[in-house]
């Protein structure tokens, strides 16, 4: 009992005497300032299209990344090269003799090589854009960086291709508070770069879910101008999206105008590639015949069939509610065959040689959408924007963002 009344004396006898300092502000801008600055960085990268330098040092990128560790500092294996022909074994023996008795008489004054020209590395970068590359780099030396949505999929992307956990975290849990009207065009425009990424087809399912649900605010936004052709026709395409008619309308003739702008493509001809997703018969009668029959964009006959519907549905066949009376598979009988379907929610379709396929769920991460155009009737681009997102992902490496096949 003695005994353990002197081990307590004396354990409250201890103190620390240490005390710890942190100057981790100052450490960040100290890193910022030797990224900045050329001439004390060992390795320049040349990013993107344009081959933008940005400069680094090598031990910084090692240490922080094992894909940058190995990328700098372990070499190719080279093929060993084997000589069969023994009169070649000892030729080749010979000379290497003869090289290394004469080393010492022709290094008697060498030439040692300059820090830079001995250490300095150069690299191609061409997955990442400069500006997303920069972030990267600057995250690496300084362990801080700047999100924004402009370049949140670039950054997301390259932190699970070079192994930063921690970044793609961040990343993703900055994605939950961003998508937002006044972003999601943005981020749409940007997924175009970065498509073959599952890191960037989980976010455009974010996107896109986010779209079903304020479909009008979307559809209203003159950034929705800016969006590839493929994008505005998946997304008025979609079963699932909150918009009346009239406004799918007015967002078509929109991005048909601004893409009529900058290329000498008829408005009647780029416009008809999207009325096909528009259902006419479910637009007011007056808003037919005051705001859209006036402009000489859309065919009378669609015009009057939806009127006709709207009198009596019985006095019209589905398949005259198609925009394209003969342009393959209409909306009618897609609407016939998405509903009779045991899958339910997809449809299908071919107008004017371009092939479509929609298939969608409400659960999020359950849906899959493909968007794609085979040929063109008009000189339009014709793109493919391809959306896949499991139910169940797959584990893959964290140090490389996989794409897909």
């Amino acid at each position: 009992m003695a005994q353990d009344l002197m081990l307590s004396d004396s354990g409250d006898d201890e103190f620390d005497d240490t005390s710890i300092f942190e100057n981790k502000a100052g450490l960040s801008d100290d890193m910022r300032f030797l990224a900045s600055m050329p001439e004390l960085c060992d390795v320049t990268f040349l990013v993107g299209e344009t081959r933008e330098p940005v400069c680094a040092v090598k031990a910084v990128l090692g240490a922080r990344s094992r894909v940058f560790q190995k990328m700098l500092y372990v070499p190719p294996r080279e093929p060993l090269k084997e000589t069969k022909d023994p009169a070649m074994k000892a030729a080749s023996k010979l000379k290497a003799f003869i090289k290394r008795s004469s080393e010492p008489l022709l290094n008697m004054q060498p030439q040692q090589p300059t820090h830079t020209e001995q250490h300095h590395q150069t690299l191609i970068i061409e997955e990442f854009e400069p500006d997303v590359f920069r972030q990267l780099i600057e995250y690496i030396h300084t362990g801080c960086v700047t999100l924004q949505p402009r370049t949140l999929l670039g950054v997301m992307n390259a932190a699970d291709y070079y192994g930063l956990d921690e970044l793609k975290r961040a990343c993703s849990g900055f994605i939950q508070c961003c998508v937002n009207v006044d972003t999601v065009c943005a981020l749409l425009a940007t997924a175009e770069r970065y498509i073959q990424y599952k890191c960037t087809k989980s976010l455009v399912q974010k996107v896109l879910e986010f779209v079903d649900e304020h479909g009008n605010d979307v559809l209203n936004l003159g950034s929705f101008a800016l969006l590839p052709q493929h994008v505005v026709r998946l997304i008025l395409a979609r079963e699932e999206l909150k918009a009346d008619e009239f406004s799918k309308f007015q967002a078509a003739l929109m991005w048909s105008k601004k893409y009529c702008d900058s290329t000498n493509t008829s408005l009647n001809e780029v416009l008809g590639s999207f009325l096909e997703y528009i259902n006419f018969h479910m637009i007011p009668a007056n808003v037919l015949m005051k705001e859209i029959h006036p402009l000489g964009l859309v065919p009378y006959h669609i015009i009057m069939n939806a009127l006709a519907y709207q009198a009596d549905p019985s006095s019209v066949e589905p398949i005259k509610m198609s925009p394209h009376k003969s342009g393959g598979v209409s909306r009618g009988t897609v609407r016939k065959r998405a509903s009779g379907s045991s899958g339910g929610g997809s449809a299908s379709g071919a107008v004017g040689g371009r092939s479509m396929s929609v298939q969608s769920a409400r659960e999020p991460f359950g849906s899959n959408t493909t968007l794609s155009s085979s040929t063109s009737s008009a000189n339009i681009p014709q793109d493919n924007l391809s959306v896949e997102v499991a139910s169940t992902h797959s584990l893959h490496s964290p140090s490389r963002c996989s794409s897909d096949s």
